[in-house]
């Protein structure tokens, strides 16, 4: 049972540190029914989160199922530095307000995927506040500045003359800290977190806690571009907050050879499944396409519910396969005549009038169903349905 809970565990596992913890935590489950605690720490920084946060929380969601209890830890605290990690300049703090309403909506979007009852929800500011200058200088004596430079982004801006913020070297000492508050017998993250979780053990140690958190390290979660990890910023991602049929559309898009690394890391399906999918592909018995359907459909409807993906489907099928218009186009009332590219703007469309100019030049634009090449149309008495590559249409009412 031990091993069969150990794959499961190491399942797209990146890297794990204390292999010997884990498995010892997962004997006394079994024999001894005694619970552990595994740690996963999130800034709210967006109000939303994307795939690419929900690789942590699979994982985690299989850690329950043999035994552990969750401390999904909101860094409300830590937020107002910003996360150093993989920034090649220090990130703009967040105002207090930002944060409480970000972490409202993580605590609600989480639990889509987590068991609530196997689950405390943890903000670090409970004990973060109580440290005080005393503890928080007593806490910067842990580690010396010519070990913190041996951090990868660190050592770079360094050596490029780049400015790197006091508080930015304090980051990793609170995420540590973080572990000694909590007692965390494993701590979750992302590859390019190992400083900072490595860090928990470290002062674990150093404040003589009585034990040292084993580390487990998922892989990036690639984006829909196909090359960089999945960010708001790049615009390569899937929100989970997104409506079923953008969802849906979103993860269709991606590449064959990509859909088996997310299949990995995101889907519910054993690895015996996901090789039988792989072998029916290579063979010629699946099309790679139904077999993105099936990820996109299982995606679908652990956010929106059991059901949703096939809707989602039938949906996509409809506006692609027949060039239909989607049946939950969003209508704008408008009292004026107006432009074109003023309609694309203000439908949402096009995210500043250049870009509907762009898309109208580069033939993306139809209004009807006719495609539009001239920027000067004006929209008048009547209803004009307007549509931007595939997905993308609105109802406008003059």
């Amino acid at each position: 049972m031990i091993e069969k809970a150990l794959k499961e565990i190491k399942r797209g596992c990146s890297e794990l540190i204390d292999e010997e913890r884990v498995i010892t935590l997962l004997k006394n489950y079994f024999e001894k029914g005694e619970n552990y605690t595994i740690k996963a720490g999130f800034d709210p920084t967006a109000p939303d989160l994307h795939l690419g946060h929900t690789v942590l929380l699979q994982k985690l969601k299989v850690f329950q199922k043999y035994g552990a209890k969750v401390q999904f830890l909101i860094g409300d605290f830590t937020a107002q530095i910003g996360d150093p990690t993989g920034k090649s300049a220090t990130r703009k703090m967040l105002t207090p307000e930002d944060i409480e309403k970000n972490a409202e909506t993580y605590k609600h979007q989480v639990f889509k995927i987590l068991d609530e009852t196997k689950t405390e929800v943890v903000f670090n500011s409970v004990w973060l506040d109580e440290l005080g200058s005393r503890g928080l200088l007593a806490l910067t004596t842990t580690f010396n500045v010519a070990r913190m430079l041996e951090r990868d982004d660190f050592e770079k801006r360094y050596k490029s003359n780049q400015p790197i913020a006091i508080s930015e070297f304090i980051y990793p000492l609170l995420q540590g800290y973080d572990s000694v508050a909590l007692k965390s017998d494993i701590e979750i993250g992302g590859t390019d977190q190992k400083f900072n979780l490595l860090m928990g053990r470290t002062l674990q140690r150093t404040y003589n806690i009585g034990k040292e958190q084993a580390v487990m390290m998922m892989p990036l979660l690639v984006g829909l571009d196909g090359v960089n990890k999945m960010s708001k910023s790049l615009g390569n991602y899937v929100g989970i907050t997104e409506n079923p049929n953008t969802i849906f559309g979103k993860v269709l898009s991606i590449s064959d050879e990509l859909m088996w690394n997310w299949y990995e890391l995101l889907s519910d399906k054993s690895l015996e499944e996901i090789e039988e999918l792989q072998n029916g592909v290579k063979n010629g018995t699946l099309h790679p396409k139904k077999v993105k359907e099936e990820l996109a459909m299982e995606i679908v409807d652990r956010f929106h519910g059991k059901g949703e993906g096939l809707k989602a489907k039938e949906e996509f099928d409809r506006v692609h396969k027949k060039n239909d218009i989607p049946s939950d186009i969003k209508e704008f009332k408008i009292d004026t005549p107006i432009g074109l590219i003023d309609a694309l703007f203000e439908t949402k469309l096009a995210a500043t009038k250049s870009e509907a100019r762009r898309q109208i030049k580069g033939g993306g634009v139809k209004v009807n169903g006719e495609k539009i090449d001239n920027f000067d149309i004006i929209l008048e008495n009547g209803e004009f349905i307007l549509q931007i590559g595939k997905r993308k249409f609105a109802k406008v009412v003059c």
